[in-house]
């Protein structure tokens, strides 16, 4: 069985990319929202009015304290602000799948890798539904980038991704504030091995050492949405997916920023030499992939590579031809578009082989998506085509927003009942390949796997203090961690985030489409400021939505943005300095200090 997904072209020449220029350069897509909020008159006589699309407190007091400061200020320099309150799942429904905002105030999930930028930032993606360029950012210099970080690796690498951050910091289609401490708290008497795995990752919850006669783990999430939809392609319940890890099994799992074999027991990359596609000229390298033997999904059907072939082909086009266009997933398009090839051994059900047309560890973060059993989702898109179902455009079909429940994965944990905006409670798979004595994994140690909601960080807490809790689950609020007690019964855990909090423009519609103007609202931040009142110190301002070896020594954080500093000082805007941005930006004022919406 062979497949070739023959996804969009999206290359482009050297000669193009020279040609592009300036690096703060955008093309402004198609319009497809509603109405413009922010041009109020085309005369541009009328104040310019905006919203700042955001949560409230009790979805995450530091977003919607960033977006009443950046409310504040944008206030000051003569612009016409409102706050959009949406809860956590309408919010992103609203910037990923509707597209219908001015600028929002979000946390980004990233990833390990810095691939993540090619979905979120390629013009490719500029009009898909979900986490992929939600902003409708196009760029030709952006793109060619984006796709030599793809292909190369090294040094060489390094410097393509420089090259992205350098330019993103110009262009600015987001604006990335903090990197947030993560902080959880958990039951130190219950549980040992807690700091041996990621809490945001399935490693977190898996070879924990249970105390004799312990035999449930309790955890508590903030947020219901867990318990409300269980489907592993929604842009708008999921953030980092860790529960769909657990219920899942992907090729590889990723730990400590490398992939490691998972549901494959091993792959095999031909290097050397490397062949070039007959198709489109792309440099290739190909991994043989070999499944773990006698592996089953949660209804006793057995895992076998036509499994993982569909789930390529699938997550590429979730109508399976069956619509007059392609309908990618809202989720994972950017792991699934480096594969060029994948053919299916015929004599043996457990191996196949994956071509890519990147480097190997951008390929292997391919590697990562869940496995999905061909048997159910098969059945589903047949069901919908059969009724005529194709008729809702990408993102939105139910196929890949209906709740799935119960979920039928292959994970080390199965769905066992769920009670929506209260609890989750998954049951130990004792057929895993984490349980057999040959495989030196992780595996779950505990029968059963209880999440419930408690949207308060302050009473998660002290639900784990008082033993009516093992952990809280998700990221606790920086307002909460003064009421983490000094007891040597709880263990507090923290780990660096990849998440960033940041502020996303959408650039399809003026005046977001300028550049200039998007650099003159984030010279209103004070990050500085930002990370000391709304997370107490416990987060680390940045001018990049990555960090470590990519950063470039001129974009790294030394006391202020490097490229677009607050404009003030002692916390306090200079007003005067920040309009003359805006009038730079090619805005005017009129009489009474209003920026006025033509330009």
């Amino acid at each position: 069985m062979n497949w070739n997904p023959s996804p969009p072209t999206d290359g482009v020449s050297r000669r193009s990319f020279l040609a592009a220029g300036a690096v703060g350069t955008t093309v402004a897509t198609s319009g497809c929202i509603n109405s413009v909020q922010s041009v109020v008159d085309q005369s541009g006589h009328n104040q310019l009015s905006l919203s700042i699309t955001t949560v409230p407190a009790d979805g995450d007091r530091q977003n919607v304290r960033i977006a009443r400061r950046l409310e504040k200020r944008l206030k000051q320099v003569g612009i016409d602000v409102s706050l959009d309150m949406r809860s956590r799942s309408e919010l992103l429904e609203t910037v990923l799948i509707n597209q219908d905002f001015d600028l929002y105030v979000g946390l980004h999930p990233a990833d390990y890798d810095p691939d993540f930028l090619y979905e979120a930032l390629h013009s490719t993606y500029a009009n898909e539904a979900g986490w992929q360029n939600p902003f409708g950012f196009t760029n030709m210099a952006f793109d060619t980038r984006l796709e030599a970080q793809r292909r190369t690796d090294g040094a060489e690498r390094i410097a393509y991704v420089e090259s992205v951050l350098q330019g993103l910091a110009q262009a600015k289609p987001f604006e990335p504030i903090c990197l947030p401490d993560e902080i959880r708290v958990a039951d130190a008497d219950r549980f040992d091995g807690w700091t041996d795995g990621d809490l945001a990752t399935r490693h977190g919850y898996l070879g924990l050492e249970p105390a004799d006669g312990v035999d449930r783990l309790h955890a508590l999430l903030t947020s219901g949405r867990t318990t409300m939809n269980l489907n592993p392609l929604s842009a708008t319940f999921r953030k980092q997916g860790t529960t769909i890890d657990l219920l899942y099994d992907s090729l590889g799992s990723e730990r400590d920023g490398t992939v490691e074999p998972w549901l494959a027991e091993s792959w095999e990359w031909t290097e050397e030499p490397e062949k070039t596609s007959d198709r489109d000229g792309k440099t290739t390298r190909t991994a043989t992939v070999t499944l773990r033997d006698g592996c089953q999904f949660h209804d006793g059907t057995p895992v076998t590579a036509d499994d993982v072939a569909f789930t390529y082909r699938f997550l590429t086009d979730t109508s399976l031809g069956r619509a007059n266009v392609r309908s990618p997933a809202p989720r994972y398009q950017g792991h699934v578009s480096v594969i060029d090839e994948i053919s299916v051994d015929e004599t043996d059900d457990r191996r196949l082989t994956i071509t890519v047309t990147s480097s190997r560890e951008v390929g292997e973060r391919a590697f990562t998506v869940p496995v999905l059993p061909e048997h159910v989702w098969r059945k589903r898109v047949n069901q919908h085509a059969a009724a005529g179902d194709f008729t809702a455009s990408q993102g939105r079909w139910s196929v890949v927003t209906a709740k799935n429940v119960p979920p039928v994965g292959s994970g080390p944990y199965r769905f066992e009942t769920r009670t929506e905006d209260e609890s989750l409670v998954l049951r130990r798979f004792g057929d895993h390949f984490t349980l057999r004595d040959d495989v030196s994994l992780p595996g779950p140690t505990v029968d059963e796997l209880r999440f419930t909601v408690d949207p308060g960080s302050v009473s998660s807490i002290g639900r784990v203090a008082d033993g009516n809790a093992d952990l809280t689950a998700s990221m606790l609020s920086a307002h909460s961690f003064g009421a983490i007690p000094d007891s040597s019964a709880i263990e507090r855990l923290e780990s660096p985030s990849r998440m960033f909090y940041h502020i996303g423009f959408n650039v399809r519609n003026a005046p977001f489409s300028n550049s200039h103007f998007r650099r003159a609202i984030t010279q209103l931040l004070d990050k500085k400021a930002i990370v000391e009142d709304v997370f107490f110190g416990n987060a680390t301002p940045t001018a990049t939505p990555v960090t470590g070896e990519w950063v470039p020594s001129s974009l790294e954080w030394d006391g202020e943005d490097p490229v677009t500093p607050f404009v003030g000082s002692n916390g306090e805007l200079n007003v005067e300095a920040a309009k003359s941005a805006f009038e730079t930006a090619g805005f005017r004022y009129d009489d009474n200090g209003r920026l006025l919406g033509g330009y």
